[in-house]
């Protein structure tokens, strides 16, 4: 499969992510209930990179790998974190569009610390994203 299909859906668990998310934590401390979704995660990934990896895929990893992949995954649970906390208060289709903002912040970031290159279409794209975001949140 393409990187269009991946994503799309990645889209689409993310969707399905926020009604299930939504449900589990209205009536549950949002702490814990990211802890569950995260230990969850946790196992469903290493079963699945288990039966698809390689035996020496690990040693491919440098201090480097370890110390982006850990930041990486702090950066994920505080967004989990802060995800059910304004699920648990927020309604989902008010809360998911301004997580999205997430895109805005990748290509600003990916275009300063990855030299990615911001054509207009991406630019105008990004605007769009975060004014749809913006009037969604408002509504």
């Amino acid at each position: 499969m393409n990187w269009l299909i991946w994503s799309l859906l990645s889209a689409f668990f993310a969707a399905l992510t926020a009604i299930l998310a939504k449900l589990g934590v209205a009536a549950v401390d949002a702490n814990l209930a990211t802890a569950v979704r995260t230990s969850v995660v946790v196992v469903f990934t290493w079963a699945l990179a288990l039966a698809n990896s390689q035996p020496q895929s690990l040693r491919a990893f440098t201090g480097k790998t370890w110390l982006y992949l850990v930041l990486s995954g702090m950066a994920t649970g505080l967004s989990w974190l802060c995800y059910f906390h304004a699920l648990q208060v927020g309604q989902a289709s008010r809360v998911a569009p301004i997580d999205k903002l997430s895109v805005v912040l990748v290509i600003v970031l990916a275009t300063l610390f990855l030299g990615e290159r911001l054509t207009w279409g991406i630019a105008i794209g990004a605007a769009m994203i975060a004014g749809g975001a913006i009037v969604i949140a408002l509504d």
